[in-house]
């Protein structure tokens, strides 16, 4: 495999965890997402809708109306656009636009209509996420006997059923779903164990850039200030050749991910 990729978060949101507010105006994320090029980011994830636990939805017209005029400037740079959706709809106009990869936390459960999409766009990559629930309400569901077992077993589950709605296995990319419907323990037990996610044999993506459960570990409750345990996880990631890391800063990842790799010659 070549070296684990790096996917620039872009949240086009008022109330995303770490950014939340930042880069709502469109002029404002397109200039973040110049910058998330320049530093080399691989990918560039745009979201506008906050799925950080007991976030509200947002109107799919809203969301459409942050996301695709960002992806469509981005895509004339020539970048790579991930759309961070759970919508069909909004998954569909992003293609249109030029999008390569649908990135569903739902993994296809909140809209029916998402399996037929991807379906029927063959070369656009589906990120499937372990998910358990709506915002609003998915740390009520961070129950688990074997927290392992069951987001492995769940995430099986869904490359199933999305296989037989006709998505080609090529076009998946799994990711377990650090901090959504899990508790902090949950989120160290699966990545102690993400070799047990690699033997499902599809690409994984990881997305725990700055995420709470790394706050409460080097005391850091500002998201900000757990910048640097998550390039101390990227760091391992890269080492296990993880497929991909989804982060909200680009070039100290990026570097990184170098240093293994140079290790590794």
């Amino acid at each position: 495999m070549e070296r684990t990729l790096v996917l620039g978060v872009l949240n086009v949101t008022p109330d995303s965890f770490a950014d939340g507010g930042k880069f709502l105006d469109p002029k404002d994320a397109i200039t973040q997402g110049r910058r998330l090029i320049a530093e080399g980011a691989d990918i560039i994830d745009v979201g506008g809708e906050s799925t950080r636990p007991g976030a509200d939805r947002v109107t799919e017209a809203e969301e459409l109306k942050r996301v695709i005029p960002v992806i469509t400037e981005l895509i004339k740079d020539g970048a790579v656009i991930s759309v961070d959706t759970t919508r069909a709809e909004v998954a569909r106009q992003a293609i249109a636009a030029g999008a390569s990869y649908v990135n569903d936390v739902s993994g296809g459960l909140a809209d029916e209509k998402m399996a037929q999409l991807i379906a029927t766009n063959p070369k656009v990559q589906y990120i499937v996420m372990h998910w358990r629930g709506e915002s609003k309400d998915m740390q009520s569901k961070a129950i688990y006997k074997d927290v392992v077992k069951e987001v492995k077993d769940e995430l099986d589950d869904r490359v199933t059923e999305l296989i037989k709605a006709g998505v080609q296995a090529e076009q998946i990319i799994l990711d377990p779903g650090i901090g959504f419907a899990k508790e902090p323990e949950h989120n160290w037990q699966i990545l102690q164990n993400i070799e047990r996610f690699q033997l499902l044999g599809y690409p994984i993506l990881i997305g725990a850039s700055r995420k709470r459960f790394l706050g409460e570990l080097v005391n850091a409750k500002n998201a900000d200030d757990r910048e640097s345990a998550s390039i101390a996880l990227t760091a391992e990631l890269a080492r296990l050749n993880i497929w991909g890391v989804r982060t909200h800063s680009v070039k100290p990842h990026r570097d990184a991910i170098a240093v293994i790799d140079r290790l590794r010659k």
